[in-house]
């Protein structure tokens, strides 16, 4: 019995296992699947990502020091990070996925990149 694509619904020639008809069924199946369902993700997504760029650029050598108004000038958004972690010494670290922060003294921030 001949297969059908899961894309355009086009006959499947070749393996046996083959789920689509071509390179450009397959990209534009997967593109639906995984694209972000609503506004909400996708503006979240949007400054998860922007946060991490942020981090990224300021702190290139894996631990540094900045100001919270240099954080801010970039549109760093303390609101939006993935996880928080508590160490045994109180002290707590805000991530976005491996880029972390953590307040100190004054306004001013420790940026951390934890090896993954």
């Amino acid at each position: 019995m001949p297969k059908s694509c899961l894309e355009c619904g086009e006959k499947i020639m070749g393996r046996e296992d083959k789920k689509f008809c071509s390179d450009g069924c397959r990209n534009a199946y997967n593109n639906k699947i995984n694209k972000d369902s609503n506004n909400l993700m996708r503006n979240i997504n949007n400054k998860l990502r922007k946060n991490y760029r942020i981090l990224s650029e300021i702190n290139v050598e894996g631990k540094t020091k900045t100001s919270r108004s240099k954080l801010l000038s970039k549109g760093f958004d303390f609101e939006f990070f993935t996880s928080i972690l508590h160490t045994k010494t109180g002290n707590t670290y805000y991530f976005l996925y491996d880029q972390g922060y953590m307040a100190l003294e004054n306004e001013y921030y420790v940026l951390v990149r934890k090896d993954i």
